[in-house]
Protein backbone atom coordinates (compact mmCIF):
# COMPACT_ATOMS: atom_id res chain seq x y z
CA UNK A 1 0.00 0.00 0.00
CA UNK A 2 1.36 3.41 -1.00
CA UNK A 3 1.84 6.13 1.31
CA UNK A 4 0.99 9.56 0.72
CA UNK A 5 3.61 12.23 1.06
CA UNK A 6 4.56 13.69 3.93
CA UNK A 7 2.98 17.82 4.23
CA UNK A 8 4.78 20.52 5.23
CA UNK A 9 4.59 23.96 6.33
CA UNK A 10 7.58 25.17 5.30
CA UNK A 11 7.37 27.10 1.89
CA UNK A 12 10.12 26.62 -0.79
CA UNK A 13 12.36 29.88 -1.26
CA UNK A 14 11.32 31.53 -4.69
CA UNK A 15 13.85 32.67 -6.70
CA UNK A 16 12.96 36.17 -6.23
CA UNK A 17 12.85 35.40 -2.52
CA UNK A 18 16.23 34.65 -2.37
CA UNK A 19 17.49 37.04 -5.02
CA UNK A 20 16.04 39.58 -2.17
CA UNK A 21 17.91 38.11 0.25
CA UNK A 22 20.75 38.06 -1.28
CA UNK A 23 20.62 41.95 -2.07
CA UNK A 24 19.86 42.21 1.18
CA UNK A 25 23.19 40.88 2.37
CA UNK A 26 25.29 42.27 -0.26
CA UNK A 27 23.57 45.96 0.74
CA UNK A 28 24.34 45.86 4.40
CA UNK A 29 28.25 44.53 3.74
CA UNK A 30 28.71 47.65 0.75
CA UNK A 31 27.17 50.18 3.30
CA UNK A 32 29.49 48.52 6.66
CA UNK A 33 32.66 48.23 3.89
CA UNK A 34 31.63 51.83 2.96
CA UNK A 35 31.67 52.78 6.41
CA UNK A 36 34.55 51.52 7.53
CA UNK A 37 36.62 52.65 4.26
CA UNK A 38 35.31 56.50 5.39
CA UNK A 39 36.59 55.88 8.93
CA UNK A 40 40.19 54.93 8.13
CA UNK A 41 40.36 57.57 5.39
CA UNK A 42 39.05 60.43 8.61
CA UNK A 43 41.40 58.81 10.94
CA UNK A 44 44.53 58.58 8.70
CA UNK A 45 43.38 62.17 6.91
CA UNK A 46 43.71 63.54 11.03
CA UNK A 47 46.73 60.84 11.79
CA UNK A 48 48.56 63.04 8.90
CA UNK A 49 47.27 66.60 10.08
CA UNK A 50 48.45 65.83 14.03
CA UNK A 51 51.85 64.66 12.55
CA UNK A 52 52.29 67.90 10.58
CA UNK A 53 51.04 70.15 13.88
CA UNK A 54 53.63 67.86 15.84
CA UNK A 55 56.14 68.14 12.99
CA UNK A 56 55.42 70.97 11.32
CA UNK A 57 58.32 72.66 8.45
CA UNK A 58 60.79 75.16 9.54
CA UNK A 59 63.51 76.33 7.13
CA UNK A 60 67.06 75.82 8.04
CA UNK A 61 68.78 78.96 9.72
CA UNK A 62 70.22 81.43 6.74
CA UNK A 63 72.91 83.37 8.91
CA UNK A 64 73.39 84.65 12.41
CA UNK A 65 74.04 87.75 13.97
CA UNK A 66 77.56 88.55 12.87
CA UNK A 67 76.73 88.14 9.35
CA UNK A 68 73.03 89.69 9.50
CA UNK A 69 73.52 92.35 11.85
CA UNK A 70 77.59 92.63 12.75
CA UNK A 71 77.06 91.44 16.36
CA UNK A 72 80.00 89.04 17.82
CA UNK A 73 77.96 85.95 19.61
CA UNK A 74 78.41 82.70 21.29
CA UNK A 75 76.97 79.61 20.38
CA UNK A 76 75.26 77.71 23.17
CA UNK A 77 74.18 74.72 24.16
CA UNK A 78 71.83 73.21 27.00
CA UNK A 79 69.57 70.77 28.41
CA UNK A 80 65.67 72.28 28.85
CA UNK A 81 64.53 72.50 32.54
CA UNK A 82 63.00 68.73 31.65
CA UNK A 83 66.22 67.31 30.44
CA UNK A 84 64.27 65.31 28.04
CA UNK A 85 64.95 67.66 25.10
CA UNK A 86 67.98 70.08 24.01
CA UNK A 87 68.32 73.93 23.01
CA UNK A 88 70.55 75.46 20.61
CA UNK A 89 71.05 78.93 21.09
CA UNK A 90 73.26 82.80 20.64
CA UNK A 91 73.92 84.43 23.17
CA UNK A 92 74.63 88.42 22.60
CA UNK A 93 76.27 90.78 24.75
CA UNK A 94 75.33 93.97 25.26
CA UNK A 95 76.97 96.42 23.51
CA UNK A 96 78.21 98.30 27.29
CA UNK A 97 79.79 94.83 27.11
CA UNK A 98 82.57 95.37 24.78
CA UNK A 99 84.25 97.76 27.04
CA UNK A 100 84.21 94.95 29.59
CA UNK A 101 81.25 95.71 31.56
CA UNK A 102 78.80 92.77 31.93
CA UNK A 103 75.33 93.90 31.74
CA UNK A 104 72.72 92.43 33.83
CA UNK A 105 69.85 92.89 31.73
CA UNK A 106 68.95 90.12 29.51
CA UNK A 107 66.11 90.10 27.13
CA UNK A 108 64.98 86.52 26.01
CA UNK A 109 63.42 86.23 22.33
CA UNK A 110 60.74 83.54 22.24
CA UNK A 111 59.70 82.75 18.49
CA UNK A 112 56.10 81.88 17.12
CA UNK A 113 54.77 78.27 16.23
CA UNK A 114 56.19 77.25 12.48
CA UNK A 115 59.93 79.54 12.55
CA UNK A 116 63.04 79.60 13.79
CA UNK A 117 65.17 82.13 16.09
CA UNK A 118 65.57 84.05 13.16
CA UNK A 119 61.75 84.77 12.18
CA UNK A 120 62.38 87.64 9.37
CA UNK A 121 59.55 88.57 9.03
CA UNK A 122 59.10 90.07 12.54
CA UNK A 123 62.26 91.24 12.29
CA UNK A 124 63.91 89.56 14.71
CA UNK A 125 67.63 90.57 14.10
CA UNK A 126 65.94 93.73 14.09
CA UNK A 127 64.81 93.67 17.40
CA UNK A 128 67.85 91.87 18.55
CA UNK A 129 70.21 94.92 17.10
CA UNK A 130 68.00 97.65 18.85
CA UNK A 131 67.68 95.69 22.22
CA UNK A 132 71.99 95.59 22.01
CA UNK A 133 72.21 98.94 21.42
CA UNK A 134 69.63 99.46 24.35
CA UNK A 135 72.42 97.52 27.00
CA UNK A 136 70.25 94.11 26.89
CA UNK A 137 72.02 91.15 26.65
CA UNK A 138 69.74 88.74 24.30
CA UNK A 139 69.45 85.33 23.95
CA UNK A 140 67.85 83.78 20.87
CA UNK A 141 67.34 80.44 20.45
CA UNK A 142 65.31 77.54 18.82
CA UNK A 143 62.59 75.31 20.08
CA UNK A 144 62.73 72.10 19.19
CA UNK A 145 60.69 71.67 16.45
CA UNK A 146 62.77 74.31 14.78
CA UNK A 147 65.78 72.92 15.53
CA UNK A 148 67.64 70.89 12.93
CA UNK A 149 70.22 69.67 15.25
CA UNK A 150 68.62 69.09 18.26
CA UNK A 151 64.72 68.01 17.14
CA UNK A 152 62.17 67.27 19.00
CA UNK A 153 58.15 67.58 18.15
CA UNK A 154 55.95 70.99 19.14
CA UNK A 155 54.12 69.96 22.32
CA UNK A 156 51.98 73.51 22.29
CA UNK A 157 53.99 74.54 25.60
CA UNK A 158 54.30 71.72 27.53
CA UNK A 159 58.04 71.15 26.52
CA UNK A 160 58.61 74.43 24.76
CA UNK A 161 58.35 76.10 28.59
CA UNK A 162 61.20 73.42 29.95
CA UNK A 163 62.93 74.68 26.95
CA UNK A 164 62.37 78.41 27.33
CA UNK A 165 63.06 77.98 31.24
CA UNK A 166 66.22 76.42 30.10
CA UNK A 167 67.33 79.66 28.62
CA UNK A 168 66.30 81.79 31.76
CA UNK A 169 68.28 79.66 33.72
CA UNK A 170 71.59 80.10 31.22
CA UNK A 171 70.92 84.27 31.67
CA UNK A 172 70.87 83.60 35.28
CA UNK A 173 74.39 81.89 35.29
CA UNK A 174 75.57 84.93 32.97
CA UNK A 175 74.98 87.16 35.82
CA UNK A 176 71.61 88.79 34.57
CA UNK A 177 69.53 90.19 37.30
CA UNK A 178 66.69 91.15 35.05
CA UNK A 179 65.19 89.32 32.37
CA UNK A 180 62.41 89.76 30.28
CA UNK A 181 60.93 87.39 27.87
CA UNK A 182 59.79 88.93 24.77
CA UNK A 183 57.09 86.09 23.02
CA UNK A 184 56.18 86.30 19.49
CA UNK A 185 52.28 84.41 18.48
CA UNK A 186 53.10 80.71 20.37
CA UNK A 187 56.28 81.63 21.90
CA UNK A 188 54.27 84.37 23.66
CA UNK A 189 51.97 81.74 24.95
CA UNK A 190 54.35 79.90 25.97
CA UNK A 191 56.21 82.82 27.89
CA UNK A 192 53.13 83.26 29.74
CA UNK A 193 53.47 79.44 30.87
CA UNK A 194 56.76 79.71 32.00
CA UNK A 195 56.10 82.68 33.93
CA UNK A 196 54.07 80.58 36.37
CA UNK A 197 56.95 77.91 37.43
CA UNK A 198 60.03 80.64 37.90
CA UNK A 199 60.66 83.84 39.74
CA UNK A 200 63.37 84.90 37.46
CA UNK A 201 61.33 86.41 34.79
CA UNK A 202 61.23 90.22 35.18
CA UNK A 203 58.17 90.99 32.63
CA UNK A 204 57.28 89.98 29.99
CA UNK A 205 56.36 91.57 26.09
CA UNK A 206 53.61 89.44 23.93
CA UNK A 207 53.46 89.83 20.30
CA UNK A 208 50.14 88.76 18.91
CA UNK A 209 49.76 86.25 22.02
CA UNK A 210 48.72 83.10 20.57
CA UNK A 211 47.41 80.99 23.50
CA UNK A 212 47.42 76.88 22.47
CA UNK A 213 43.75 75.46 22.84
CA UNK A 214 41.82 73.06 21.49
CA UNK A 215 39.49 75.78 20.37
CA UNK A 216 43.04 77.76 18.72
CA UNK A 217 43.89 75.33 17.20
CA UNK A 218 40.73 74.69 14.97
CA UNK A 219 40.85 78.35 14.26
CA UNK A 220 44.08 78.51 12.09
CA UNK A 221 43.46 74.44 10.40
CA UNK A 222 40.10 75.74 9.17
CA UNK A 223 41.84 78.48 7.52
CA UNK A 224 43.85 75.55 5.57
CA UNK A 225 40.96 72.18 5.11
CA UNK A 226 37.45 72.91 5.90
CA UNK A 227 36.93 70.29 8.56
CA UNK A 228 33.77 70.46 10.99
CA UNK A 229 35.01 71.53 14.14
CA UNK A 230 33.79 68.30 15.70
CA UNK A 231 34.72 65.51 15.42
CA UNK A 232 37.78 66.99 14.81
CA UNK A 233 39.29 69.08 17.07
CA UNK A 234 38.43 65.46 19.53
CA UNK A 235 40.32 63.14 17.10
CA UNK A 236 43.18 65.19 16.25
CA UNK A 237 43.68 66.08 20.41
CA UNK A 238 43.67 62.15 21.08
CA UNK A 239 46.53 61.61 18.09
CA UNK A 240 48.95 64.47 18.68
CA UNK A 241 50.06 62.14 22.30
CA UNK A 242 51.44 59.35 19.29
CA UNK A 243 53.79 61.60 17.93
CA UNK A 244 54.66 64.16 20.66
CA UNK A 245 54.10 61.77 23.92
CA UNK A 246 52.01 65.06 25.64
CA UNK A 247 48.65 65.43 26.00
CA UNK A 248 46.52 68.36 24.48
CA UNK A 249 44.09 70.01 26.74
CA UNK A 250 42.76 73.20 27.47
CA UNK A 251 43.97 73.19 30.84
CA UNK A 252 47.19 75.73 30.34
CA UNK A 253 45.19 78.07 28.75
CA UNK A 254 42.58 78.42 31.61
CA UNK A 255 44.97 78.46 34.22
CA UNK A 256 47.10 81.72 32.03
CA UNK A 257 43.20 82.90 31.53
CA UNK A 258 42.60 82.88 35.24
CA UNK A 259 45.98 84.19 35.95
CA UNK A 260 47.12 87.63 37.59
CA UNK A 261 50.51 87.66 37.30
CA UNK A 262 52.82 89.42 39.75
CA UNK A 263 55.11 91.01 36.89
CA UNK A 264 54.52 93.64 34.41
CA UNK A 265 52.93 92.25 30.83
CA UNK A 266 52.81 94.38 27.73
CA UNK A 267 50.77 92.61 25.37
CA UNK A 268 50.50 93.84 21.99
CA UNK A 269 47.89 92.87 19.32
CA UNK A 270 46.49 93.81 16.13
CA UNK A 271 42.92 93.90 15.07
CA UNK A 272 43.42 92.17 11.95
CA UNK A 273 45.02 88.95 13.23
CA UNK A 274 43.48 86.02 11.43
CA UNK A 275 45.24 83.69 13.92
CA UNK A 276 45.09 84.93 17.30
CA UNK A 277 41.95 86.68 18.72
CA UNK A 278 42.73 90.15 19.90
CA UNK A 279 39.53 88.78 22.34
CA UNK A 280 41.99 86.70 23.69
CA UNK A 281 44.45 89.75 24.43
CA UNK A 282 42.32 91.76 25.62
CA UNK A 283 40.86 88.64 28.45
CA UNK A 284 44.77 88.69 29.89
CA UNK A 285 45.32 92.15 30.43
CA UNK A 286 41.80 92.68 32.07
CA UNK A 287 43.06 90.46 34.68
CA UNK A 288 46.54 92.30 35.40
CA UNK A 289 46.48 94.51 38.27
CA UNK A 290 50.35 96.17 38.18
CA UNK A 291 50.65 99.67 36.85
CA UNK A 292 53.21 99.14 34.38
CA UNK A 293 51.26 96.54 32.78
CA UNK A 294 49.74 97.54 29.73
CA UNK A 295 47.27 96.41 26.62
CA UNK A 296 48.08 98.04 23.37
CA UNK A 297 46.08 96.83 20.16
CA UNK A 298 47.29 98.42 17.37
CA UNK A 299 44.08 99.07 14.21
CA UNK A 300 44.66 96.36 11.38
CA UNK A 301 47.56 95.09 12.80
CA UNK A 302 48.33 91.54 11.48
CA UNK A 303 50.01 88.66 13.00
CA UNK A 304 53.30 89.00 13.62
CA UNK A 305 53.77 92.27 11.78
CA UNK A 306 53.15 94.67 14.35
CA UNK A 307 56.74 95.84 14.82
CA UNK A 308 56.42 97.14 10.60
CA UNK A 309 53.45 98.76 11.21
CA UNK A 310 55.11 101.88 12.64
CA UNK A 311 58.72 100.43 13.98
CA UNK A 312 59.55 104.12 15.35
CA UNK A 313 56.44 103.97 17.62
CA UNK A 314 56.90 100.30 18.33
CA UNK A 315 60.33 100.72 20.14
CA UNK A 316 59.19 103.71 21.75
CA UNK A 317 56.70 102.39 23.43
CA UNK A 318 58.72 98.75 24.13
CA UNK A 319 61.41 101.31 25.54
CA UNK A 320 58.48 103.02 27.87
CA UNK A 321 57.72 99.52 29.52
CA UNK A 322 60.73 98.64 29.98
CA UNK A 323 61.93 102.04 31.90
CA UNK A 324 58.71 101.38 33.92
CA UNK A 325 59.86 99.30 36.46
Amino acid sequence: MSRAPLQTNTPIPSFKTTRKSKLTHFSVASTVSLLAFISIIVIVSHAIIAWNLAFPYVPPLESNPSDKKDLSYEVIVYPSRSGNTTVDSWFIPARSAASGEESGQTIILSHGYGANREESWVPMYDLAELMHELGYNVIMFDYGYASKSYSAPATWGSEEKNQLLAAVDYAKERGADRIIVWGFSMGGGTALQAALETEHIDGLILDSLFLPSPETLYTNIKQYIGLPKYPTTSIIGKLLPLWTNHSFSNTPAETILETTYDIPLFIIHGTADNKADVYIAERIAANQTLHQSRLWVIEGGMHELLFRKDPNQYMKNISQFLSSF
